[in-house]
């Protein structure tokens, strides 16, 4: 999918807290589907949402709706109508700069910033178009980068405009303001912490055993979760299917490793999480010769983790097609709404 966008959703080490907005505009949304949607979350939860049918910001957690005036969403859905207007215009002026006469186009943004376990921040801001990173912002060298060529105009404008100085405003000051407010407003649900079910099993193929282990429901999201051998963690010859979010909030993540057959009881997983006192192990306890009672609990597990796999993807694929972020109406319109929880959104 899109490598700028899946990161900014993903996550980083370190990350304590992290507040995003994802835009998309797509030319073709289908029957009875919004065109146009933002949607903005909180340490991995949706508490905003706007669409081209409703046309309106509202609340999608209780705290949300309970700590801001109407004001408040007065000021954001003003601004979502005009970010609506601005991506109708960018959609067709990138039809033009990419010769395209019609079909099904969507173009996606991302933004938001972090605060990190140590105090300090970091910001995002970037785009995508068609499913290919498009252009993005570096706040410490205040430059723009051109993924593909049809962006270099686009870099050039925005350099020589002086765009490059609202974005950091807002990166380094506007959104981490926002996000401690947010923080605070929401700290009884973000605060929470749910502790991880783990489960470990191997699978012998080929002559090779190939031990997974998968945590399930926890949150918060950070969590790090690897194989260790005879004591030692082991880095590299690991696979991790990511941290996915979901249907009720919490998370789920997997890792899996390949050892020989007989060194199965070597290994042990390796699970920290904020809701441990401290990580915890789990072993792999190869089956017994009873059959039945194996295969049963055998068939059991396939159809849970196809259950699980399935949700997931359904999730993981709602993010990926709320992905993007903001147009702004440009730095007059970041000055004059410099309180408010956006920067500045050039268009193309």
């Amino acid at each position: 999918m899109l490598g700028l966008l899946l990161c900014a959703v993903c996550g980083a080490a370190g990350e304590l807290h992290s507040l995003r907005y994802f835009d998309t505009g797509m030319t073709d949304p289908g029957p009875g589907l919004p065109w146009f949607f933002e949607v903005g979350y909180v340490d991995g939860e949706i508490f905003v949402h706007y669409d081209s049918t409703a046309r309106r910001f509202v609340p999608r957690t209780e705290w949300m709706a309970a700590n801001m005036d109407q004001q408040y969403w007065d000021m954001e859905t003003e601004r979502g109508q005009g970010n609506e207007q601005i991506h109708r215009a960018s959609l067709g002026n990138l039809a033009r700069r990419y010769n395209q006469s019609g079909g099904s186009h969507v173009w996606q943004w991302m933004y938001g910033c972090d605060i990190l376990e140590d105090g300090t921040t970091r910001g995002y801001y970037q785009r995508a178009y068609d499913g290919r990173d498009f252009i993005a912002f570096d706040k410490d060298t205040m430059t723009f980068t051109a993924v593909v060529p049809e962006a270099v105009p686009s870099k050039r404008t925005w350099e020589e405009g002086g765009v490059a100085s609202g974005l950091k405003h807002y990166l380094e000051e506007t959104c981490v303001k926002w996000l401690r407010r947010y923080v605070e407003h929401g700290k009884a649900e973000l605060g929470r912490t749910e502790q991880p079910e783990v489960r470990v099993w191997g699978k012998e193929a080929d002559g090779i055993l190939t031990l997974s282990c998968r945590a399930h429901g926890f949150y918060p999201r950070p969590i790090a979760v690897s194989w260790v051998k005879d004591g030692a963690v082991l880095g590299q010859d690991t696979h991790s299917g990511g941290i996915v979010p979901n249907s009720d909030g919490t998370y789920h993540t997997w890792v899996t490793i390949e050892a020989l057959p007989g060194d199965g009881d070597k290994y042990q997983c390796r699970v920290e999480h904020a809701s441990l006192p401290q990580p915890g192990l789990y072993s792999w306890e190869r089956p017994q010769s009873n059959v039945v009672p194996i295969v049963v609990g055998m068939v059991g597990t396939v159809v849970s983790i196809g259950i699980m796999a399935a949700v997931g993807f359904i999730i993981y694929s709602r993010h990926a097609e709320m992905k993007s972020k903001v147009y702004k109406k440009a730095r007059d319109r970041y000055v004059r709404s410099s309180s408010s929880s956006k920067g500045s959104n050039p268009t193309i």
